[in-house]
């Protein structure tokens, strides 16, 4: 275990904090009650240094990405060993009632959702569902002490001592748990659901790719219908995996719906490309440190070698003349703005620009925290190596590439102002109701009324 009352200079962050005690400064007796451990030694964690300012008050530095400095917006990390006196109802200048204040002091972005009503998330032992802080003790403010970055001020009562706390940025959702989904599904044995792993991270982690269809689609010799799906390609971008885990979910269900569309449609899905940037709790990179969603025009086997393998199979697909890659949609969140929302390409072509324009139509009508007012079409030079700008320059007049986003805090119903924080689950509603659109794009929807809901079958 870590013991000391100061961590060094800003620069000095080279990795999280494992079981550090906070010690007051110039303290030098035994280590007792009241003496914050904080930890971020586990899957998806960040905390890199912690400064304490006063027994409530303390100074949390954000680990930046892995071999990259620039990024420094995700944390994750848990407090223990609170007593008593920590606990007491003090008030103070902002006239709330708080027991400890944690600034978090070096946030890479200026703009951020916290101006806005966005609160840390936060559960404990005895409490193990992740709950938003309440807004009213949340403030983000620039500060003159800290090189005048934006820092993000929370207040938090620690109410029971045995429990160890857990406070991050949104709601985690790492490798393992994505792991142990995938597990699940394969075990049920159902015929129109394939996983097979595309290839492997720098750490040796796997590159899923789900097929969701029916088995005729893939007999020898069959036209397909591809909608190419990704996400986490930003690890810590975790809303993005509730979506993606939404869309499966949907899609491998016996609604009628989603029989209709596995009938017509084959669904590609590579829900986490960047596994190693995911599982060390970096926000925008990959383990050696690069953006991956700007290397899509050259990706390198041995650095990037899951963006690789992703597009080497897409480039597959396009040569193939018994393929129709009809879709790519490649699924983000935002630190800035509110609701779920696309970017698309801009076409020389009117024609092909409009028709682009359909879809999020319908997926608006569909998703009540879908805006289409916010959903924009570019060619920015700055997004040259994403993957909707590289393959919708790739790919044909038929297909359509589109980065869905989602806000990392909450959606404005339309016709109100009222901010409604997203939760989980609501993430994932939207991505069923993205598959859902699937049905109204291709005009299938007097099929589903023909199509009874049988039992599954199973693949032995």
């Amino acid at each position: 275990m870590g013991r000391g009352n100061d961590m060094g200079n800003d620069d000095a962050i080279g990795g999280n904090v494992s079981k550090y005690m906070v010690l007051p400064s110039g303290y030098c007796g035994q280590p007792k009650k009241g003496h914050l451990i904080f930890d971020a030694c586990f899957e998806s964690g960040n905390l890199g240094r912690v400064d304490q300012v006063s027994e409530f008050e303390y100074d949390l530095f954000i680990r930046p990405d892995t071999c990259n400095p620039r990024f420094r917006v995700w944390f994750n990390f848990t407090v223990e060993n609170v007593k008593e006196s920590q606990v007491r109802e003090i008030l103070d200048i902002f006239s709330v009632v708080l027991r400890v204040i944690f600034n978090i002091v070096n946030f890479s972005k200026t703009k951020s959702l916290y101006r806005d009503g966005m609160a840390p998330m936060v559960k404990s032992t005895s409490r193990p569902k992740w709950q938003r802080l309440p807004p009213k003790n949340v403030y983000y403010y620039r500060c003159p002490d800290h090189r005048k970055n934006y820092v993000m001020s929370f207040a938090f009562c620690f109410d029971r001592e045995e429990d160890i706390y857990q406070f991050a940025y949104c709601y985690p959702y790492t490798y393992t748990r994505f792991q142990h989904y995938l597990d699940s599904l394969q075990k049920r044995n159902m015929d129109y659901f394939f996983r097979e792993q595309l290839g492997q991270s720098v750490q040796q982690r796997q590159l899923d790719l789900l097929t969701i269809t029916s088995p005729d689609n893939l007999r020898e010799g069959a036209e397909q219908k591809v909608v190419f799906i990704t996400g986490r390609v930003h690890p810590g971008e975790t809303p993005s995996s509730f979506v993606c885990q939404g869309i499966i979910d949907f899609l491998i269900s016996q609604h009628p719906i989603a029989r209709v569309l596995r009938e017509h449609l084959v669904f590609k899905i590579a829900p986490m490309l960047n596994p190693d940037g995911v599982y060390l709790g970096n926000y925008r990179c990959s383990l050696m440190g690069f953006d991956l969603n700007r290397h899509w025009l050259d990706p390198s086997p041995w650095a990037h070698p899951t963006l690789h393998g992703v597009k080497q199979l897409i480039i597959q697909m396009y040569n193939d003349p018994k393929t129709s890659l009809e879709f790519y949609i490649d699924i983000h969140a935002h630190s800035t703005m509110m609701n779920g929302f696309m970017y698309g390409n801009i076409f020389e072509d009117e024609e092909r620009f409009q028709r682009q324009a359909v879809f999020p139509k319908l997926l608006c009508q569909n998703a009540e925290d879908f805006s289409y007012s916010s959903t924009s079409f570019n060619r920015d030079a700055v997004k040259a190596g994403t993957g909707r700008r590289f393959l919708g320059g790739l790919l044909d007049h038929t297909s359509y590439c589109y980065t869905l986003e989602v806000s990392f805090y909450s959606y404005v119903i339309g016709g109100t102002t009222a901010a409604v924080p997203y939760t989980e689950e609501a993430y994932m509603k939207l991505g069923r109701n993205v598959a859902r659109t699937f049905l109204d794009y291709y005009r299938l929807n007097p099929l589903v009324e023909k199509v009874a809901i049988p039992m599954p079958r199973l693949r032995f």
